[in-house]
């Protein structure tokens, strides 16, 4: 993997810190009423293979949005004509041509007609845009051919708008460009106070070929294509900046250099409502703050339904036309090309080619949330995203170091190929197929709440497969020994309707809270792993169905149980663990039936007597179904263990759980295969082998 490098001024810095793989040493453990104690207990030393760096450096020609008209030449726009008072300009009938470095404030409405910067000159050009509706029915109403830098300053109070046409006369056909209602052939820089309106009828809004910077304003976008895209980068510092697109929302596309390629966002308030990707890089994505709002494709409802029917939603091809555009211009009154009779080197909307990135290998669309090729990080903000496919994805490693996050997705929630890190912020998962996915994962610390109708984490090497089309039922990652889910710390709440934490091979918990509400069906459990799952400190809980269910392995040195009872419990049925003399270890009510329950605690002591119950009630507090304080009053006496082994087995189900647990893999139903798979496991590896669609961010 790459590092990026760049010497700067004032720097917007990521560090991705991929792939941490824990070390585990031993040490004791925590119990239910020591869980605060627990998080705050020991952390598994880790160390990053991979890191990139990612930073824009802001001059003065960006930061600065004050000017004086004294200094400025003034081009001002009278329907079908331009005046200029400035020597740098020069109008020929509705076109104005700025071919030199300066100041100029444009003022007033174009009806047909172009503002065009060509000039060579190393000092950057300043269009002050005091009041502006410039309107072009056959090309980009703003046209930056050649510049050091263009700065567009949005006059404080005023209200600026930009539309195009559906067709345009290209000046370059093989390149197919101009291709954006406001196009730079070079740096592009938005700073101010007032608002920008643009409105991209041919194909994309704003567009610069090479860095594009917003530092401020109040921008609203409405494209039939792409949105804002910046080829080099797209770095957003501050302002309010609403999206409205068919394609992507924001985009960085440069693939040749790996430099490059890249989004940072800073601060400000971002809403994208997108056809496509709501934030697609061709390498990187920074999030450091600021609030952004996604809903991609359709938003969830709109993920296509899987082929094991546990994911809901429309399961139809999300209509591009019921995007609700933000008042877009009425262009009926200027005179347009006719695209059925156009003559060469005219395109019409929806014929150009240079949105292609946001489509998945298959060939179909990619709607998700947040994508990147190379590597995500969020450090802080509130993202809120609503996304038809995964609502963040990277092809690479992913990093969530804080912030806030409000996720819907009709596929993934948080999803990585490589890896992915979370070591820190409040997460809530609210809806997806599979909660948080890729081949290694570490949880180091957060509020991690997920529900999913599929496995809420899953572990597993390969690459993701859409979810357009419909999954196989399970994931189309592969059973693999480098597969890794490795928990540290934090707080982790699980509803899965297949598998809570599913890792196609090992699980390593060294610290945290986990809470997992499992399958109620008999094909997934609680818990599912290949390889093993050494807990050697925090605190597990797992309820689930008992067909598949799985404990801890006996390499672990924490103590566990696997109660097992006769029949299935109704959701909200308290299961309540004593010791011999009456204290409390556990006080538990599942939010959904069950029939077994596995709880791995420091509370638990070799050679002590417990005592499990079931149903009753319980005047503690409930935070997430698990109680603390209070009286437990009124239930059924089940069973009673005494703790013999690392992992101890109770309840007639036992019966089909091999070795119990005593083994390593902490027994499955009906034993293991000459190596050492569940069933499940096997069922893995079967799928893995199936054509597996392998996505690129392009």
């Amino acid at each position: 993997m790459f590092k990026k490098m760049r010497s700067i001024k004032n720097r917007v810095l990521v560090i991705v810190l991929s792939a941490l793989i824990c070390t585990l040493g031993l040490t004791s453990c925590t119990n239910q009423n020591l869980i605060a104690e627990a998080n705050q207990g020991q952390v598994s030393s880790s160390s990053s293979i991979a890191k990139t760096n990612i930073s824009v450096e802001y001059d003065s020609d960006d930061e600065n949005s004050s000017w004086s008209s004294s200094d400025a030449s003034n081009i001002v726009l009278n329907g079908n004509s331009i005046t200029s008072d400035g020597t740098g300009a020069t109008v020929n009938g509705s076109k104005v041509t700025i071919t030199a470095s300066g100041t100029y404030c444009i003022s007033g409405t174009l009806s047909d007609g172009q503002i065009i910067i060509d000039t060579e000159d190393k000092e950057a050009v300043r269009l002050v845009f005091n009041g502006v509706n410039i309107t072009s029915s056959s090309s980009a109403p703003v046209y930056v051919k050649d510049a050091k830098k263009t700065v567009i300053l949005l006059a404080d109070g005023t209200e600026n708008n930009i539309t195009d046409g559906t067709s345009y006369i290209l000046e370059d056909s093989e390149s197919d460009e101009p291709n954006a209602t406001i196009f730079s052939k070079s740096d592009l820089t938005i700073n101010g106070s007032g608002a920008l309106t643009v409105n991209a009828n041919y194909n994309h809004a704003i567009y610069s070929k090479d860095e594009l910077k917003i530092m401020s304003g109040n921008i609203t976008v409405n494209s039939v294509a792409d949105g804002i895209k910046g080829k080099d980068f797209v770095a957003i510092k501050n302002g309010t900046i609403n999206i409205y697109s068919d394609g992507d929302g924001i985009q960085s596309n440069n693939d040749e250099d790996a430099q490059k390629g890249f989004i940072a966002i800073s601060d400000g308030t971002i809403n994208i409502t997108s056809g496509k990707d709501a934030v697609q890089a061709e390498t990187s994505v920074l999030v450091s703050g600021g609030t952004l709002n996604v809903t991609s494709g359709g938003g969830s409802a709109n993920g296509v339904k899987k082929a094991s029917g546990q994911m809901g939603g429309m399961g139809g091809v999300f209509d591009k036309n019921s995007i609700q555009k933000n008042d877009i211009s009425d262009t009926d009154s200027v005179t347009k090309a006719d695209p059925g009779s156009a003559p060469a080197g005219t395109a019409a909307a929806g014929e150009s080619t240079a949105s292609s990135a946001s489509t998945d290998s298959d060939g179909t669309e990619s709607t998700k949330g947040i994508k990147a090729a190379v590597d995500i990080t969020i450090d802080g903000g509130t993202v809120n995203i609503d996304s038809a496919d995964d609502s963040i994805h990277s092809n690479g490693s992913l990093s969530i170091n804080g912030g806030t996050f409000k996720i819907s997705s009709g596929d993934d929630g948080i999803h990585s190929d490589s890896t992915l890190e979370i070591n820190g912020g409040d997460i809530a998962i609210a809806k997806s197929y599979e909660g948080i996915e890729s081949s290694v994962i570490t949880l180091n610390e957060g509020n991690i709440q997920i529900t999913a109708s599929d496995d809420g984490i899953n572990v597993a090497g390969g690459n993701d497969g859409s979810s357009e089309n419909g999954r196989s039922g399970q994931d189309e990652f592969s059973a693999s020994g480098d597969c890794y889910l490795n928990i540290n710390g934090g707080y982790i709440l699980v509803d899965a309707g297949g598998d809570g934490l599913d890792s196609n091979g090992s699980i390593n918990m060294t610290n945290g809270t986990v809470l997992v509400n499992g399958p109620e069906n008999s094909g997934n459990g609680a818990l599912d792993y290949n390889g093993s799952f050494v807990m050697t400190g925090g605190y597990l809980l797992a309820a689930g169905s008992s067909g598949m269910a799985q404990a801890t392995s006996d390499s672990s040195t924490q103590y566990s149980v696997i109660a097992n009872f006769d029949s299935e419990l109704p959701a909200d049925t308290i299961v309540y663990i004593e010791t011999s003399d009456g204290k409390d270890i556990l006080t538990f009510a599942p939010s959904k039936k069950y029939q077994s329950v596995v709880l791995c605690s420091p509370e638990l002591k070799k050679d002590s007597t417990y005592n499990i119950y079931y149903g009753g009630t319980s005047t503690g507090t409930n935070k997430d179904g698990l109680y603390t304080g209070g009286t437990y009053s009124g239930g059924t006496k089940f069973q009673s263990f005494t703790v013999s082994d690392i992992v101890t087995s109770v309840g007639t189900a036992a019966g089909n759980m091999g070795m119990g647990g005593g083994m390593d893999k902490g027994g499955f139903p009906g034993g293991t295969d000459d190596a050492g798979r569940s069933p499940r496991g096997m069922r893995d590896q079967q799928n893995s082998s199936s054509s597996q669609s392998t996505e690129a961010a392009e």
